[in-house]
């Protein structure tokens, strides 16, 4: 293995001094086919994926408590594994004092393991539905009473599916407050540190946010990519859709100078993603080498609701022209240090930020390689 890694090291080196001009470079990552998760969380009940721990050993679902998923009652399920190699446990219900006897979901978990925020109409919040936090003083220690984020975030509309960022410092979620551009909108609140309170949320704007019922925001660990989709069974839908809730995607490139950087028009993930049926609640695996989603799409253990997986795969063919070679190193190196969303392929699919040695590596591997020209 080590003599491997070694010539693989030196074919590197070797790549990056040639000589070359760079072509345009095109999309920097895939999707493989869509597999529904076994039996033991698709078990039935219309379970939907909410999130997955940072070390990968704890999966959060959400079902409703009658099995009607139309139901305006809902609770947040555990499962659990010992290592990322092992199978996922059989869903065990978090109970009381987490969940209430009303609607409790979308929950997101803090990158530390001991926060987990989630959407829920209990009394003592502030409207239709409100976003709390539950934490807990280590892994594996009871959940403490929901304590409810406040009125800066939540308001006397409804706000709902909150997605925690990495750093603990951004918030993002779905509200229908004043102030958007049609029924649900995406927003974000932020705070300097983990111990401050949260800013005023801003809205994400009208080339994100639609007339439609735009919630389930999900942002990659290096704040790039932002996927979202409609609430399921809520029309208007958004245009240029497959079904009847749909996935999008919108990206933005940051920098030191525009550290937050513009998101541009999102774009729908496509029928690969994409049904007839509802898919919605897109999430990133914890390294971002997988997509999972909640659909009604055929082909599941049991009917309904249904929690599937894709692999996310890294455009290694920067120059479309077929095959993976020294042109396509050369794009990487035209690009080096910079934090070109495109070239930013490792270590992975989404990339890390920066274009540098975890590029080449990941380039490497899919050496020669020919690939498919899109039509």
């Amino acid at each position: 293995m080590s003599r491997h890694i070694h010539r693989t090291q030196c074919l590197i080196i070797t790549l990056v001094f040639l000589i070359c001009t760079c072509p345009n470079t095109k999309a920097d990552f895939t999707f493989g086919e869509p597999t529904p998760l076994d039996a033991t969380i698709n078990s039935g009940g219309h379970p939907c994926f909410d999130c997955i721990s940072a070390d990968g050993l704890e999966m959060y679902i959400d079902k409703p408590t009658n099995g009607n998923p139309m139901s305006h009652s809902w609770d947040i399920f555990v499962s659990t594994r010992s290592s990322t190699d092992d199978s996922w446990s059989v869903p065990v219900n978090l109970g009381y004092p987490v969940n209430s006897n009303l609607l409790d979901g979308y929950a997101c978990l803090s990158s530390d393991g001991l926060s987990l925020y989630f959407a829920g109409h209990r009394p003592g919040g502030y409207g239709a539905q409100d976003i709390w936090v539950t934490t807990r003083a280590y892994k594996g220690a009871d959940w403490t009473i929901p304590v409810n984020l406040g009125p800066v975030i939540n308001t006397s509309s409804y706000d709902s599916t909150p997605w925690i960022t990495p750093d603990g410092l951004a918030l993002y979620f779905s509200s229908d407050r004043p102030g958007g551009s049609g029924n649900d909108d995406l927003w974000v609140a932020k705070r300097p540190t983990t111990e401050d309170n949260w800013s005023k949320p801003v809205n994400l704007g009208s080339l994100v946010n639609s007339a439609a019922y735009d919630s389930f925001p999900c942002i990659s660990a290096n704040g790039s990519v932002l996927l979202f989709s409609e609430y399921p069974g809520y029309n208007p839908l958004r245009p240029g859709g497959f079904g009847r809730s749909d996935i999008w995607m919108t990206t933005r490139e940051t920098s030191e100078r525009v550290p937050e950087g513009y998101w541009i028009e999102p774009q729908n993930l496509g029928p690969l993603v994409n049904s007839t049926d509802w898919d919605a609640q897109p999430r990133f695996s914890p390294d971002e080498s997988f997509l999972y989603y909640s659909s009604e799409r055929p082909g599941a253990p049991s009917g309904g609701w249904n929690i599937w997986q894709m692999p996310i795969l890294p455009v290694v063919d920067l120059n479309g022209d077929g095959i993976v070679d020294a042109a396509d190193m050369c794009i990487i190196v035209d690009h080096w240090g910079t934090d070109n969303s495109l070239c930013d392929i490792g270590p992975t699919p989404l990339g890390d930020g920066v274009v540098d040695i975890e590029d080449l590596i990941v380039l490497a591997e899919h050496l020669f390689e020919e690939v498919p020209l899109v039509q």
